[in-house]
């Protein structure tokens, strides 16, 4: 299948992705927020030489960690010469941000850790948009129907455990399993967690209200060990503090890099189990953006060659387009063999949030 144009690599890559946007770029500064100085870079290949091209600057909310995705935001301000300011935060407050400032909000670009933040978003009609070019890379599979916004990179979700002390053989074949006592104070989760929502919305989708909220019932009842976030899990399970964690696959990854004696494995759940959903981080340009040539451009850039290759180098996650090769040291799509859900139904955090508070996990 083809995702899209099949883009040079390298310094053409950085040139042609900002050239994106040369066509519509009127110049628009927008506001002057702080943010990384920089110096343009020469014109795009594909394209005539330039007069005017996105410039000035521009407001992200991020709900992904800084450690994540700042290189790449700080790469892209200096290859282009736009500042970029970046409020960092939790997805959903961000989400909820938005919501309540609607026209009135400074963000240019929303950053979410998953594809229901997004269609929330998106549900309330702040988005505009992303520009055809960059839209039509994305894997249809990871963007919105609509084309409001645009999969940045793939995580699956996963059980991660300890090599050393658990046989994988040992773990269920599905996420729903572990409701069984003999996990009984062996489990740990995040709730507050994103990701963790974004897959509670999933299991909404897939089995209904009613089963969601048994299964949040069940990991509650049996012991399961609250964590603030992903890293804290894998980690706590390679201490040998907990068995198992609910987690994204690319953490262990990341802390084994960082940490050689780190002992922490991922195992995927059945082909087709909701437990290895296949989800998305993604962007989306907000309507009501004072510089969205600017806005566009980030966008663009974070789907060019460049930024789909630093998300599978750096971040250890999947591409979205055809052009970029996962990383060989993950399990691939197509032995993962996900659930089939539309990352566009996921838009509902509000009732999710809802059935957790129901469920006593989140206050």
């Amino acid at each position: 299948m083809r995702f899209g144009n099949h883009w040079r690599g390298g310094a053409a890559d950085v040139l042609l992705a900002l050239g994106l946007l040369v066509a519509a770029a009127c110049g628009t500064g927008g506001e002057q927020a702080a943010g990384t100085e920089a110096t343009p870079t020469a014109a795009a290949t594909a394209v005539t030489t330039p007069t005017l091209r996105p410039s000035g600057s521009i407001t992200v909310y991020s709900g992904r960690n800084e450690a994540l995705v700042g290189p790449i935001i700080k790469r892209f301000a200096t290859d282009s010469g736009i500042k970029v300011n970046v409020r960092y935060g939790d997805t959903t407050a961000l989400a909820s941000t938005l919501l309540e400032e609607k026209d009135r909000s400074p963000a240019d670009v929303y950053i979410a850790q998953d594809g229901g933040a997004l269609g929330a978003v998106e549900h309330a009609a702040l988005f505009t948009k992303v520009d055809a070019g960059a839209l039509e890379r994305v894997n249809p599979l990871y963007r919105s129907a609509a084309g409001q916004w645009v999969g940045l990179s793939g995580r699956a979700r996963v059980v991660v455990y300890n090599p050393k002390t658990t046989d994988p053989a040992t773990l269920p074949k599905s996420i729903i399993e572990f409701t069984d006592p003999k996990w009984k104070g062996k489990i740990g989760w995040a709730p507050t967690n994103a990701s963790l929502q974004s897959f509670v919305t999933a299991l909404r989708v897939a089995q209904g209200n009613a089963k969601a909220k048994a299964w949040l019932e069940a990991i509650k009842t049996n012991g399961a060990v609250e964590f603030a976030n992903n890293g804290a899990i894998v980690q706590a399970v390679s201490k040998g503090e907990i068995t198992v964690g609910f987690v994204n696959h690319y953490y262990a990854y990341q802390l084994g890099k960082q940490d050689p004696a780190l002992s922490a494995k991922n195992y995927y759940t059945a082909a087709g189990d909701i437990g290895s959903l296949v989800n998305v981080a993604g962007a989306g340009v907000l309507k009501s953006s004072k510089n969205q040539p600017a806005a566009q451009a980030l966008i663009a850039y974070l789907v060019s060659d460049v930024g789909q290759k630093y998300f599978v180098d750096e971040t250890f996650e999947y591409p979205v387009v055809s052009t970029v090769a996962a990383n060989a040291d993950l399990k691939s799509i197509a032995e993962i063999k996900p659930p089939a859900i539309d990352l566009n139904k996921l838009e509902d955090l509000q009732g999710t949030v809802k059935l957790m508070r129901e469920a006593g996990i989140l206050k």
